[in-house]
């Protein structure tokens, strides 16, 4: 499979080789036939020239040949969701993780999930307020100009569904990981509102609530919102989208996606747990344990190749994922190229962050044999991603083909890739 130690001098080696049969004219040697009729359609320039519309100048759109959209979880195109939306039924959407760039979502196809009523709230941000009341000794009515006013901070976070589990039915990286995105989020902090408003000692925790059609509301520690909680207005530089919350979200780093109320109009600080329409299936009856137990493990998935890709022949390729954690920054990710056999150090591509996706490389040399990848990562906290067997010995459940969590399913995602290329789920 090719050693990480001897992969950067083969690469290089090769890069020195197609130099030097350049300077001798030698290309040909390099350069299949294909390529080289490509390289020709290049200098001549035949490609047709777009428009200058008004509507493109204006705010600009992606280039007509990338196809990349989300769907909902039944695997079809999120055009079909309009009948499933008309009987009021919470959906998730998968976020097309396969084909992310980097370690942001673009905010048209950012993972979100589906509101619990037919209809998406249409806030005029004018006319929004968000109340701050309860155990405080100031309560607040602030407008969206009010919030503005505040201190603001820009951090990066992804938000995951606790549903965001992959089992063996699942083809693509999108289906078995695609309840997952991250963002740049710009906002208050929520400890800034409620230092203003003033916290009374008794405190101990605070309700979220949206202004869905049909009320849900969250309940979380307030250690919690008095750490790294923001209030948000925006979402990768503009402001954040209808079905992400607009004009006013809650991100909760770290914690599972449900807690990141969206349509956000008022917060609730009060001393007992109290339980909310959303916290059904997400209940942590003890204070200690919830502070904690909102916490999503580490977890990472190969993107590249992955499920119904194709390697066109053996040779250099670069394996490419994403890694992340409620406990905190990712400090290590690890990739195996036959089977978990031996394990590899992958290759951060940018700095990782605390509660956000962090960007791995691995330069792998396919030598056209079938084998399985894989990949796993540890966080700041010294946690280990699991393997599908801990996971199934930790919930005390048989280890087959029908295997499933009740909570989320943060193990070892393997793929499979044949001898002609072809990739498939290895989750057994």
């Amino acid at each position: 499979m090719g050693s990480k130690s001897s992969n950067r001098r083969e690469l290089l080696k090769g890069g020195a080789l197609a130099a030097g049969a350049v300077a001798t004219g030698a290309v040909g040697s390099l350069v299949t036939p294909a390529l080289a009729e490509t390289t020709k359609s290049y200098a001549l320039n035949n490609s047709p020239m777009i428009g200058q519309a008004d509507d493109l100048l204006a705010y600009g759109q992606r280039s007509k040949y990338v196809k990349s959209i989300r769907y909902h979880e039944y695997e079809k195109p999120e055009a079909t969701l309009a009948r499933y939306r008309d009987f009021g039924l919470t959906l998730h959407i998968n976020a097309p993780i396969g084909e992310f760039m980097g370690q942001v979502a673009p905010n048209s196809i950012h993972y979100f999930a589906t509101t619990k009523g037919t209809m998406l709230p249409d806030i005029d941000p004018k006319e929004h307020t968000l109340t701050i009341q309860g155990l405080v000794d100031r309560p607040l009515i602030l407008t969206m100009e009010d919030l503005k006013r505040f201190p603001s901070v820009s951090r990066f976070h992804y938000i995951e569904c606790a549903a965001n589990n992959h089992t063996a039915a699942q083809k693509t990286v999108q289906a078995s990981h695609g309840f997952t995105s991250n963002a740049e989020w710009t906002g208050v902090l929520l400890s800034t509102l409620l230092k203003e408003a003033g916290v009374k000692a008794n405190a101990k925790w605070f309700i979220a609530e949206g202004a869905e059609e049909i009320k849900g509301a969250d309940t979380i520690p307030l250690n919690k919102g008095m750490d790294d909680v923001i209030v948000a207005y925006g979402m990768n530089g503009e402001p954040v989208r209808p079905h992400n919350g607009y004009p006013l979200r809650l991100v909760v780093p770290g914690f599972e996606g449900i807690f990141n109320t969206k349509w956000l109009r008022r917060i609730d600080v009060v001393e007992n747990y109290m339980l909310n329409m959303d916290d059904y299936g997400h209940l942590r009856r003890d204070a200690a344990a919830a502070a904690l137990g909102y916490i999503q493990g580490p977890k990472s998935v190969i993107t590249f190749p992955s499920g119904t890709n194709k390697l066109p022949s053996k040779g250099w390729y670069e394996m490419s994922g994403l890694a992340w954690s409620g406990g905190g920054a990712i400090k290590l990710v690890e990739v195996s190229t036959d089977g978990g056999k031996k394990w590899n150090k992958a290759e951060f591509k940018g700095t990782p962050q605390r509660m956000a996706f962090t960007r791995f490389g691995y330069q792998w040399n396919w030598d056209g044999t079938a084998t399985e990848i894989l990949s796993r990562c540890t966080d700041e906290l010294g946690q280990a991603q699991p393997t599908r067997a801990q996971i199934a010995k930790y919930w005390n459940k048989p280890y087959d083909q029908t295997f499933t969590v009740p909570g989320l399913d943060n193990s070892i995602q393997p793929w499979r890739i044949a001898g002609d290329g072809s990739v498939i789920n290895g989750v057994a």
